[in-house]
């Protein structure tokens, strides 16, 4: 974050985007000079195959767009613009530094390390670790809040001025998925809820507490946090990966032996994880700060899910290879799930599985329930934002409203500041950068069932789902892949059913 070639860099990345974007409005363009009877000549021609649904999915959303000309104008002013709030976000927070009183020293550590330390055993170090997060958020929050009304101002005007009405299209859009399967997930997921919040229940009373806060929620059970080194995390991936699929297992192999992973511990580093790839060398990296915690085993793992969904696409055409955010976090969730299950089983005491099988849970409370915050108080966000700036202290309200709902209003302390230290919120590329987490895990539940049942044949079934997920609707790819209907109930009860045995195991361990 102190790198000043790097920041340079990153600004002629984003305008060289921006010339890409305004190409691929160019051929936007082409695609829709066809007649109806010419374009079904052209997308029947064998060359076209391959790439036939990328193209009439192009067709079809730039139908929905302003003319060619001024698609370009706000892609060329979105670098100065729209973009240019994004990275002042980051900026900021790679400058900040979290004041944190350990052993008696105070220590400025960066918001990924102070980040870290919320998975302290002890209570009243992660509350002044939580305080201390809160603090330095407050204290620039009006830059924060700056950065997240004019982003949003950016998009509601483009939204306007292209005749689109719901702040959820794009994101659905982007993510080639009906708003019944999304109403059918969340409204599947707040019925169970009840039952979850009974294992937040006796969670509290394990710690001793009579109800959770925020910085409880992920807290280990047990003074006797074992730490993993990443040597012996790389060994267990590898191990766990090679038991489902063996393919998976030797590119895990490959990106440690490569050194694809920066994970050093170090400051100056942004919270949070993440994996990108490079199409040309057909090569991934993934960015991590790795302190031996059980949760960033699964980061490490679910990144290396990431990875492994791009390298199984790299020989398709390029338009294929465009995979939407909710199937992107499929595979992601799918190798977490693999190592979550596999440290669960391997547990030498009855107080280690207590201990994993929370950490376990811990992930299912973040998708069902600080997603869906996230997702609601956006929602809110947006239907305020058409009316003008939203103060700070009334986004600390609308954030605080949204976590007491998603959480049923179980906890006995919020994050008001949570909408300006939550990345994805501020992220320019994709808006609603949440609902397609909940997706990906309940998603890959369905896949993980199926791994479960040891058939001969998934790991090639798998690949050959994860090659799809470029060129298929999500309903259409769960119903070839899956043969389930996603806009009804009744896979997301099955998928959120598999995580209540987890709670049901939980209780019986804990009585």
């Amino acid at each position: 974050m102190g790198d000043d070639e790097a920041k340079l860099l990153t600004g002629k990345t984003q305008q060289l985007y921006s010339v890409y974007a305004s190409i691929l409005t160019s051929i936007d363009e082409k695609l829709l000079s066809f007649s109806e009877q010419e374009w079904h000549q052209f997308i029947a021609l064998d060359d076209m195959q391959e790439i036939a649904f990328n193209l009439n999915e192009r067709r079809e959303n730039a139908k929905d767009k302003l003319p060619g000309d001024k698609e370009k104008l706000i892609q060329a002013l979105g670098v100065d613009g729209y973009h240019a709030w994004g990275n002042l976000y980051n900026t900021i927070v790679g400058r900040m530094k979290v004041e944190i009183e350990e052993n008696g020293e105070t220590k400025g550590y960066s918001v990924g390390q102070a980040s870290n330390k919320l998975s302290s055993s002890d209570r009243n170090f992660r509350q002044h670790v939580f305080q201390q997060i809160e603090k330095a958020f407050d204290g620039e929050a009006e830059l924060f809040g700056n950065t997240l009304n004019h982003l949003a101002g950016f998009r509601l005007q483009t939204y306007e001025a292209r005749g689109w009405d719901e702040v959820l299209k794009e994101p659905l859009q982007i993510n080639r998925m009906k708003k019944e399967t999304l109403d059918a997930m969340w409204d599947t997921i707040t019925k169970n809820k009840d039952y979850f919040v009974k294992y937040m229940e006796r969670k509290a009373e394990l710690l001793g507490i009579d109800k959770l806060a925020m910085y409880d929620v992920s807290a280990p059970l047990s003074e006797k946090v074992e730490e993993v080194s990443y040597d012996d995390a790389a060994d267990m991936i590898v191990e766990q990966f090679n038991t489902v699929s063996p393919k998976m297992a030797n590119f895990a192999q490959m990106a440690f032996d490569k050194e694809w992973i920066e994970a050093e511990n170090r400051p100056g580093k942004r919270p949070g994880g993440f994996c990108t790839s490079f199409p040309i060398s057909e090569q991934s990296r993934i960015f991590m700060t790795y302190d031996g915690s059980a949760s960033n085993v699964a980061t490490l793992a679910h990144e290396l899910g990431h990875a492994y969904h791009q390298h199984v696409m790299n020989d398709l055409p390029q338009m294929s290879q465009r995979y939407a955010m909710n199937v992107a976090e499929t595979a992601s969730t799918f190798a977490e799930m693999i190592i979550a299950d596999a440290t669960v089983k391997q547990a030498k005491t009855k107080e280690a599985q207590i201990q994993l099988l929370d950490d376990k849970l811990n992930r299912a409370i973040a998708f069902f329930m600080n997603i869906h915050a996230r997702f609601l108080f956006e929602t809110s966000f947006y239907e305020e934002r058409k009316k003008g700036i939203v103060s700070v202290p009334r986004l600390n309200e609308l954030m605080v409203n949204a976590q007491k709902e998603a959480y049923c209003e179980a906890l006995s302390e919020y994050s008001p500041s949570f909408w300006a230290s939550k990345l994805h919120f501020h992220i320019t590329g994709v808006p609603f950068y949440n609902f397609p987490y909940t997706f990906g895990y309940l998603f890959s539940m369905g896949i993980y069932a199926k791994a479960a049942e040891g058939a001969e044949g998934f790991e090639d079934r798998y690949i050959d789902l994860l090659r799809d997920t470029g060129r298929l609707e999500v309903e259409e790819l769960a119903k070839k892949h899956l043969d389930v209907d996603l806009t009804q109930p009744e896979f997301w009860q099955k998928a959120i059913d598999i995580v209540k045995e987890d709670v049901d195991t939980f209780m019986e361990l804990t009585k």
